[in-house]
């Protein structure tokens, strides 16, 4: 028989350590534990932060320990009942939200979003509250645009900064339900419009309709970047200078700040399966994936991804912000539910998921990644170089490195699976190369997570010269941020810099191609051959443009 719903999780509350019941667990359950325990062994010390992990099956708490510390300055050790940003968690009790108000006919899934939010620009087509759901907007991601409005990394930036950057959007990426990629500026949107409708704040009315009917008592959104939180746990990374720590704690609020526990999360995955707060209807609406023009399926419901997992159907979600790594997992047909929230940069939260997930359902899962196929080294240095997309502007750079292809800089080996095609390390993603045609350079298709693909080229242009780079050299401006770059030659090489950022190297790929750590930057020319502007663009961000100003800029003009 199953435990009735307000029993759930009942051992969990008032424990004084790291472990969630009163007797020690026997048998199997102690072999599981056991396992556990030594997947998270290497963050399980005093000097290092870690992960609060909770599992419930059918309902019923099996799981739920802390590991390594909450705070590492006054060593307080992190417990199940440690307080952890959510990060990319919080999308689902945002599209919950908006689900309970489509329910309540206050809000329709085909409303263009500029009926609640008028003042966002009109870009021809109109964009949807389906469209920001699925990741299907078009719409540029925040956090590139305030990286280029000046914005450090580590920043204070509250809500209202961001709804800034994407009411100024100049540009989209593409037209809305052409492609699917995921954009944090989409769920910005959506707490907005929560909020507008409902008349409450974020935090009251998931208080009201969320939380407190679920008995989520140490779950909620922050409000005010400052706020006091018991309980809470501190994010860190890695100082590689010092072979230590450092703070690294997101300074935001609104839709980008909701903290909770893992056991309020088990809580939270329980109504994924009974639909007893928002029934039926707002569950359905919740693990529906979104679908492209097209018709392909996505894969991407309400703030939840719809997978799979080594053959077994998987509902869920991650999060990484600042020191947080989140991971939230539902496998609905086992009732299974997993829970990690880890306050470190440095730990692979998403691997230690799917190893706490082979503890309890290993034997019914199946081995799903393709196997290896042998490629002659020679075939394999073919393949090395620079690809640049015509449909992103990104550019991947590519090299053969202790017998591998890999990404230049980057430790992944990629692992050839037959016919062209190669697998970064352990992923599902899949790189596929097509051999080229006589007179045209080699293609790449890569596909990642989502449901297409993104075509690359093989650069054939040479490197630019010395006096190439210093062609490029001036004052480029974006009315998009407000903002002014300058592009200067230091030490024969170029680089970019802006107010509050320091100099960003711009490596050449070929012709006027450059890729940096801000994303591929590529050069644009007017008719009568001069440079006119210059192009940003990223996974996420696509040809942000500043003119170039000055005289090189008239000049330039035909």
């Amino acid at each position: 028989m199953r435990r009735p719903h307000a029993l759930l999780l009942l051992a969990l509350w008032g424990l004084p350590g790291s472990t969630a019941h009163a007797q020690a667990p026997r048998g199997a359950r102690a072999q599981r534990h056991a396992r556990v325990d030594a997947l998270f062994a290497p963050w399980s010390g005093k000097g290092t932060p870690g992960c609060a992990v909770a599992v419930s099956r059918d309902g019923v708490l099996d799981y739920a320990r802390g590991h390594g510390r909450a705070n590492l300055e006054d060593d307080v050790p992190i417990t199940p009942r440690s307080v952890f940003n959510l990060a990319s968690i919080t999308k689902q009790f945002i599209a919950f939200s908006i689900g309970l108000l489509v329910q309540e006919g206050k809000v329709s899934m085909d409303d263009d979003v500029r009926k609640h939010i008028p003042e966002l620009p009109d870009f021809g087509t109109p964009r949807t509250v389906a469209h920001l759901m699925h990741h299907i907007s078009g719409l540029r991601e925040q956090g590139q645009l305030m990286a280029l409005a000046g914005w450090r990394g580590d920043d204070m930036t509250l809500e209202a900064d961001n709804l800034w950057g994407i009411m100024r959007q100049r540009g989209v990426n593409f037209e809305p339900g052409a492609e699917v990629l995921y954009t944090n500026a989409a769920y910005g949107l959506l707490g907005l419009i929560v909020r507008r409708v409902s008349g409450k704040s974020l935090r009251d009315f998931a208080d009201e309709r969320l939380f407190k009917p679920l008995g989520m008592s140490d779950t909620r959104f922050q409000e005010g970047a400052f706020a006091v939180i018991p309980r809470r746990a501190i994010g860190y990374s890695p100082d590689k200078r010092q072979g230590d720590w450092r703070i690294s704690m997101p300074q935001s609020d609104g839709s980008g700040s909701l903290f909770s526990t893992v056991g309020d999360l088990l809580k939270w995955q329980q109504n994924q399966l009974d639909g007893r707060v928002g029934g039926p209807a707002v569950r359905a609406l919740m693990q529906t994936s979104g679908t492209l023009n097209d018709g392909t399926v996505t894969g991407y419901g309400g703030g939840l991804r719809l997978m799979e997992h080594r053959g077994l159907r998987t509902v869920g979600h991650d999060g990484m912000m600042g020191g947080f790594r989140t991971e939230s997992v539902l496998f609905p047909d086992q009732r299974l539910s997993i829970v990690l929230l880890c306050n470190s940069g440095a730990i692979p939260s998403s691997e230690l998921v799917w190893k706490v997930a082979d503890v309890y359902l290993g034997n019914l899962m199946k081995d799903s990644l393709p196997p290896a196929v042998a490629l002659p080294e020679a075939e394999l240095a073919a393949l090395a170089g620079n690809y640049w997309s015509p449909l992103t502007d990104e550019v991947v750079r590519l090299e053969v490195k202790d017998g591998a292809l890999r990404e230049v800089g980057g430790a992944t080996a990629f692992v050839h699976i037959g016919e062209g095609a190669f697998r970064p390390g352990e992923s599902k993603h899949v790189w596929r190369f097509t051999a080229p045609k006589p007179g045209a350079p080699r293609e790449l298709h890569i596909r990642d997570a989502w449901p297409t693909s993104r075509p690359f080229i093989h650069v054939e242009a040479p490197l630019p010269t010395s006096a190439d780079l210093l062609t490029l050299v001036g004052q480029y401006h974006s009315d998009e941020v407000e903002m002014t770059y300058a592009v200067r030659v230091v030490d024969a090489k170029l680089v970019l810099s802006w107010p509050r950022r320091g100099d960003v190297l711009l490596e050449p790929v070929g012709g006027d191609r450059f890729v940096s750590s801000v994303g591929a930057v590529s050069f644009t020319r007017a008719a009568t051959g001069g440079v006119d502007g210059l192009l940003v663009s990223s996974r996420r961000l696509r040809r942000f443009r500043a003119e170039r100003v000055g005289q090189e800029a008239r000049l330039a003009r035909p």
